[in-house]
Protein backbone atom coordinates (compact mmCIF):
# COMPACT_ATOMS: atom_id res chain seq x y z
CA UNK A 1 0.00 0.00 0.00
CA UNK A 2 1.58 3.46 -0.84
CA UNK A 3 0.00 6.53 1.00
CA UNK A 4 1.37 9.66 0.29
CA UNK A 5 0.10 13.33 0.84
CA UNK A 6 -1.81 15.52 -2.02
CA UNK A 7 -2.05 18.90 -3.10
CA UNK A 8 -5.54 20.06 -2.76
CA UNK A 9 -6.90 19.98 -6.04
CA UNK A 10 -8.17 22.72 -8.08
CA UNK A 11 -12.07 21.91 -7.49
CA UNK A 12 -10.76 23.08 -3.51
CA UNK A 13 -8.17 25.67 -4.15
CA UNK A 14 -10.22 27.52 -6.73
CA UNK A 15 -13.03 28.28 -4.66
CA UNK A 16 -10.56 29.37 -1.43
CA UNK A 17 -8.87 31.78 -3.90
CA UNK A 18 -12.20 33.45 -5.03
CA UNK A 19 -13.30 33.71 -1.33
CA UNK A 20 -10.13 35.43 -0.33
CA UNK A 21 -10.53 37.57 -3.13
CA UNK A 22 -13.88 38.58 -1.99
CA UNK A 23 -12.37 39.59 1.40
CA UNK A 24 -9.39 41.48 -0.11
CA UNK A 25 -12.22 43.86 -2.54
CA UNK A 26 -14.74 44.23 0.36
CA UNK A 27 -12.02 45.11 2.87
CA UNK A 28 -9.08 46.50 0.68
CA UNK A 29 -7.92 49.97 2.23
CA UNK A 30 -6.98 50.83 -1.28
CA UNK A 31 -9.77 51.33 -4.47
CA UNK A 32 -6.62 49.18 -6.47
CA UNK A 33 -6.66 46.48 -3.76
CA UNK A 34 -10.08 46.41 -4.71
CA UNK A 35 -9.71 46.23 -8.57
CA UNK A 36 -6.97 43.55 -8.20
CA UNK A 37 -9.30 41.12 -6.49
CA UNK A 38 -11.50 41.69 -8.65
CA UNK A 39 -9.56 40.97 -11.81
CA UNK A 40 -8.89 37.66 -9.71
CA UNK A 41 -12.67 37.04 -9.63
CA UNK A 42 -12.53 37.67 -13.09
CA UNK A 43 -9.92 35.10 -14.58
CA UNK A 44 -11.22 32.74 -11.63
CA UNK A 45 -14.53 32.61 -12.00
CA UNK A 46 -14.16 32.37 -16.27
CA UNK A 47 -11.74 29.92 -16.12
CA UNK A 48 -14.13 27.70 -13.97
CA UNK A 49 -17.31 28.55 -15.30
CA UNK A 50 -15.54 27.40 -18.66
CA UNK A 51 -14.14 24.26 -17.14
CA UNK A 52 -17.08 23.20 -14.74
CA UNK A 53 -19.08 23.51 -18.27
CA UNK A 54 -16.56 21.66 -20.30
CA UNK A 55 -16.30 18.45 -17.50
CA UNK A 56 -20.65 18.16 -17.76
CA UNK A 57 -20.41 18.44 -21.40
CA UNK A 58 -18.00 15.25 -21.38
CA UNK A 59 -19.77 13.28 -19.05
CA UNK A 60 -23.37 13.58 -20.74
CA UNK A 61 -21.43 13.45 -24.37
CA UNK A 62 -19.62 10.35 -23.57
CA UNK A 63 -21.57 7.27 -24.08
CA UNK A 64 -20.99 4.37 -21.29
CA UNK A 65 -19.24 1.46 -22.88
CA UNK A 66 -19.06 -2.17 -22.10
CA UNK A 67 -15.50 -3.48 -21.00
CA UNK A 68 -14.97 -6.23 -23.40
CA UNK A 69 -15.85 -3.93 -26.29
CA UNK A 70 -14.79 -0.92 -25.18
CA UNK A 71 -12.61 0.66 -27.90
CA UNK A 72 -9.00 1.83 -26.22
CA UNK A 73 -9.52 5.45 -25.39
CA UNK A 74 -11.41 8.01 -23.75
CA UNK A 75 -14.37 5.63 -22.62
CA UNK A 76 -17.32 6.14 -19.67
CA UNK A 77 -17.49 2.84 -17.35
CA UNK A 78 -20.27 1.79 -14.96
CA UNK A 79 -19.82 -1.37 -12.66
CA UNK A 80 -19.17 -2.92 -9.39
CA UNK A 81 -15.77 -2.22 -8.05
CA UNK A 82 -14.13 -5.07 -5.86
CA UNK A 83 -10.42 -5.73 -4.89
CA UNK A 84 -7.15 -6.81 -6.90
CA UNK A 85 -6.04 -10.54 -5.48
CA UNK A 86 -3.44 -10.12 -3.00
CA UNK A 87 -2.97 -7.84 0.37
CA UNK A 88 -6.17 -5.87 0.93
CA UNK A 89 -5.92 -2.38 1.33
CA UNK A 90 -6.93 -1.34 4.53
CA UNK A 91 -8.14 2.03 6.18
CA UNK A 92 -5.80 3.89 8.42
CA UNK A 93 -8.68 5.07 10.42
CA UNK A 94 -10.64 2.05 11.47
CA UNK A 95 -8.38 -0.87 10.11
CA UNK A 96 -11.00 -2.24 7.50
CA UNK A 97 -11.20 -3.25 4.04
CA UNK A 98 -11.67 -0.74 1.71
CA UNK A 99 -10.54 0.20 -2.28
CA UNK A 100 -9.68 3.42 -2.02
CA UNK A 101 -10.00 6.57 1.19
CA UNK A 102 -8.79 9.90 1.58
CA UNK A 103 -8.39 10.25 5.24
CA UNK A 104 -8.11 14.41 6.39
CA UNK A 105 -6.64 14.59 10.14
CA UNK A 106 -8.00 17.95 12.00
CA UNK A 107 -7.05 19.17 15.14
CA UNK A 108 -9.24 21.12 17.89
CA UNK A 109 -7.13 24.32 18.92
CA UNK A 110 -7.62 25.98 22.36
CA UNK A 111 -10.31 27.95 20.85
CA UNK A 112 -12.57 24.70 19.82
CA UNK A 113 -11.77 25.16 16.74
CA UNK A 114 -10.71 22.65 14.10
CA UNK A 115 -7.52 22.97 12.22
CA UNK A 116 -6.48 20.97 9.27
CA UNK A 117 -3.61 18.62 9.96
CA UNK A 118 -3.24 16.47 6.73
CA UNK A 119 -4.44 14.58 3.97
CA UNK A 120 -3.52 11.16 3.22
CA UNK A 121 -5.06 9.17 0.19
CA UNK A 122 -4.41 5.91 -1.02
CA UNK A 123 -3.19 5.52 -4.86
CA UNK A 124 -3.54 1.65 -4.66
CA UNK A 125 -5.48 -0.12 -7.88
CA UNK A 126 -9.16 -1.93 -7.95
CA UNK A 127 -11.34 -3.97 -9.80
CA UNK A 128 -14.53 -2.75 -11.92
CA UNK A 129 -16.84 -5.18 -13.85
CA UNK A 130 -19.80 -4.61 -15.56
CA UNK A 131 -20.79 -8.63 -16.33
CA UNK A 132 -18.80 -8.39 -19.81
CA UNK A 133 -15.37 -8.41 -17.81
CA UNK A 134 -13.54 -6.67 -15.95
CA UNK A 135 -10.61 -4.16 -15.63
CA UNK A 136 -7.93 -2.61 -13.24
CA UNK A 137 -8.77 1.14 -12.14
CA UNK A 138 -5.44 3.30 -11.20
CA UNK A 139 -6.64 6.01 -9.29
CA UNK A 140 -3.75 8.10 -9.41
CA UNK A 141 -4.52 11.55 -10.67
CA UNK A 142 -8.11 11.05 -10.52
CA UNK A 143 -11.01 13.57 -9.76
CA UNK A 144 -12.48 11.51 -6.91
CA UNK A 145 -15.89 12.21 -6.07
CA UNK A 146 -16.78 9.54 -3.54
CA UNK A 147 -20.65 10.32 -1.10
CA UNK A 148 -19.10 7.67 1.30
CA UNK A 149 -17.85 9.68 4.20
CA UNK A 150 -16.99 8.98 8.21
CA UNK A 151 -16.25 11.31 10.93
CA UNK A 152 -13.85 9.89 13.82
CA UNK A 153 -13.03 11.81 16.62
CA UNK A 154 -10.52 10.69 19.35
CA UNK A 155 -9.62 13.21 21.92
CA UNK A 156 -8.99 16.60 20.24
CA UNK A 157 -7.91 14.51 16.86
CA UNK A 158 -10.55 14.30 14.17
CA UNK A 159 -10.64 11.91 11.37
CA UNK A 160 -12.59 12.50 8.12
CA UNK A 161 -12.70 9.41 6.02
CA UNK A 162 -13.99 9.54 2.39
CA UNK A 163 -13.86 5.97 0.72
CA UNK A 164 -14.68 3.36 -1.41
CA UNK A 165 -15.19 -0.28 -0.74
CA UNK A 166 -15.90 -3.59 -2.17
CA UNK A 167 -19.22 -3.89 -4.22
CA UNK A 168 -19.53 -0.77 -4.57
CA UNK A 169 -21.20 0.71 -7.56
CA UNK A 170 -18.63 2.93 -9.37
CA UNK A 171 -18.44 5.71 -12.29
CA UNK A 172 -15.39 6.10 -14.38
CA UNK A 173 -14.33 8.26 -16.86
CA UNK A 174 -10.54 7.83 -18.23
CA UNK A 175 -8.58 6.28 -20.61
CA UNK A 176 -9.02 2.48 -21.47
CA UNK A 177 -6.22 0.92 -22.60
CA UNK A 178 -5.46 -2.93 -23.05
CA UNK A 179 -2.09 -4.52 -22.05
CA UNK A 180 -0.83 -7.55 -23.76
CA UNK A 181 -2.56 -6.29 -27.10
CA UNK A 182 -1.21 -5.51 -30.22
CA UNK A 183 -1.14 -2.49 -31.85
CA UNK A 184 -3.07 -2.91 -35.15
CA UNK A 185 -0.84 -0.38 -36.65
CA UNK A 186 2.35 -3.13 -35.90
CA UNK A 187 4.31 -3.14 -39.00
CA UNK A 188 7.26 -5.95 -39.11
CA UNK A 189 9.31 -4.10 -41.55
CA UNK A 190 9.36 -1.04 -39.64
CA UNK A 191 10.06 -3.22 -36.61
CA UNK A 192 13.14 -5.50 -38.08
CA UNK A 193 14.73 -1.76 -39.45
CA UNK A 194 14.05 -0.68 -35.84
CA UNK A 195 15.72 -3.49 -34.54
CA UNK A 196 19.03 -3.78 -37.19
CA UNK A 197 19.33 -0.18 -36.21
CA UNK A 198 19.71 -0.53 -32.60
CA UNK A 199 22.04 -3.78 -33.17
CA UNK A 200 24.12 -1.33 -35.69
CA UNK A 201 24.80 1.06 -32.58
CA UNK A 202 26.88 -1.77 -31.00
CA UNK A 203 29.48 -2.52 -34.09
CA UNK A 204 31.41 -5.10 -31.97
CA UNK A 205 28.50 -7.39 -30.85
CA UNK A 206 27.18 -7.09 -34.37
CA UNK A 207 30.27 -8.36 -36.20
CA UNK A 208 30.92 -11.32 -33.51
CA UNK A 209 27.40 -12.75 -34.23
CA UNK A 210 27.32 -12.38 -38.29
CA UNK A 211 30.42 -11.81 -39.37
CA UNK A 212 31.66 -15.58 -40.44
CA UNK A 213 34.52 -15.03 -42.15
CA UNK A 214 36.08 -13.04 -39.81
CA UNK A 215 37.01 -10.13 -42.14
CA UNK A 216 35.60 -7.45 -39.74
CA UNK A 217 32.95 -6.57 -42.05
CA UNK A 218 29.52 -7.84 -43.10
CA UNK A 219 28.94 -8.95 -46.82
CA UNK A 220 25.57 -8.96 -48.73
CA UNK A 221 25.41 -12.21 -47.40
CA UNK A 222 26.11 -11.80 -43.78
CA UNK A 223 23.66 -9.12 -43.51
CA UNK A 224 21.10 -11.40 -44.64
CA UNK A 225 21.68 -13.52 -42.27
CA UNK A 226 21.38 -10.38 -39.60
CA UNK A 227 17.84 -9.28 -41.52
CA UNK A 228 16.58 -12.77 -41.39
CA UNK A 229 17.47 -13.21 -37.71
CA UNK A 230 15.75 -9.88 -36.90
CA UNK A 231 12.95 -10.72 -38.47
CA UNK A 232 12.57 -13.98 -36.95
CA UNK A 233 12.94 -12.19 -33.66
CA UNK A 234 10.48 -9.74 -34.47
CA UNK A 235 7.99 -12.05 -35.12
CA UNK A 236 8.80 -13.99 -31.85
CA UNK A 237 7.96 -11.28 -30.02
CA UNK A 238 4.46 -10.70 -31.89
CA UNK A 239 3.89 -13.77 -31.40
CA UNK A 240 4.24 -13.71 -27.76
CA UNK A 241 2.49 -10.71 -27.39
CA UNK A 242 -0.82 -12.26 -29.29
CA UNK A 243 -0.59 -15.31 -26.97
CA UNK A 244 -0.55 -13.37 -24.04
CA UNK A 245 -4.13 -12.63 -21.66
CA UNK A 246 -5.16 -9.52 -22.13
CA UNK A 247 -5.37 -6.94 -19.33
CA UNK A 248 -7.66 -4.24 -19.39
CA UNK A 249 -6.49 -0.93 -17.20
CA UNK A 250 -8.30 3.01 -16.90
CA UNK A 251 -6.13 5.35 -15.79
CA UNK A 252 -5.36 9.30 -16.26
CA UNK A 253 -5.80 10.33 -19.75
CA UNK A 254 -2.20 12.06 -21.16
CA UNK A 255 -4.10 14.87 -23.08
CA UNK A 256 -5.00 16.45 -19.69
CA UNK A 257 -9.37 15.41 -20.40
CA UNK A 258 -11.15 14.74 -17.02
CA UNK A 259 -10.28 11.91 -15.20
CA UNK A 260 -13.46 10.99 -12.67
CA UNK A 261 -14.17 8.06 -10.25
CA UNK A 262 -17.20 8.55 -8.48
CA UNK A 263 -19.88 6.09 -6.67
CA UNK A 264 -22.25 9.11 -7.88
CA UNK A 265 -24.90 8.71 -10.82
CA UNK A 266 -23.39 10.46 -13.69
CA UNK A 267 -26.18 12.25 -14.23
CA UNK A 268 -26.10 13.68 -10.71
CA UNK A 269 -22.27 14.25 -11.22
CA UNK A 270 -22.55 16.16 -14.57
CA UNK A 271 -25.95 18.02 -12.66
CA UNK A 272 -23.24 18.78 -9.73
CA UNK A 273 -20.70 20.75 -12.64
CA UNK A 274 -23.72 22.24 -14.08
CA UNK A 275 -24.35 24.12 -10.61
CA UNK A 276 -20.38 24.58 -10.37
CA UNK A 277 -20.61 26.46 -13.43
CA UNK A 278 -23.30 28.45 -12.40
CA UNK A 279 -21.62 29.67 -9.22
CA UNK A 280 -18.46 30.87 -11.22
CA UNK A 281 -20.00 32.37 -13.83
CA UNK A 282 -22.36 34.58 -10.87
CA UNK A 283 -18.90 35.33 -9.51
CA UNK A 284 -17.79 36.34 -12.83
CA UNK A 285 -20.66 38.84 -13.58
CA UNK A 286 -20.16 40.40 -10.39
CA UNK A 287 -16.70 40.97 -11.32
CA UNK A 288 -17.53 42.75 -14.19
CA UNK A 289 -19.76 44.77 -12.64
CA UNK A 290 -17.27 46.08 -9.56
CA UNK A 291 -14.84 46.78 -12.51
CA UNK A 292 -17.53 48.78 -14.15
CA UNK A 293 -18.56 50.23 -10.92
CA UNK A 294 -14.79 51.26 -10.08
CA UNK A 295 -14.55 52.86 -13.89
CA UNK A 296 -17.83 54.80 -13.82
CA UNK A 297 -15.70 56.45 -10.22
CA UNK A 298 -12.71 57.34 -12.26
CA UNK A 299 -10.44 54.75 -9.72
CA UNK A 300 -9.63 52.58 -13.03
Amino acid sequence: MLVRLRQRRLETVLPLVQFAAIAVAIHADTGWGSVAALAVLLATGFFGWMRAIRHARLIHDTPTSRIASAAQGYVELRGRACALDGTPLLSPVNGLPVLWYRVVTERKRSDGKWYRVSTAESDTSFLLEDGSGSCAVDPEGAEMMVGRCDVTTRGDTRYTQHALIGNDTVYVLGDFATLGSIDPDFNVREQVRELLASWKKDHPRLLERFDLDGNGELDLQEWELARQQARREVERRRDEAMAAPEAHIVRRPTDGRLYLISDFDPERIARRYRWLALFHVVLFLAAIAGLAWFSQVGII
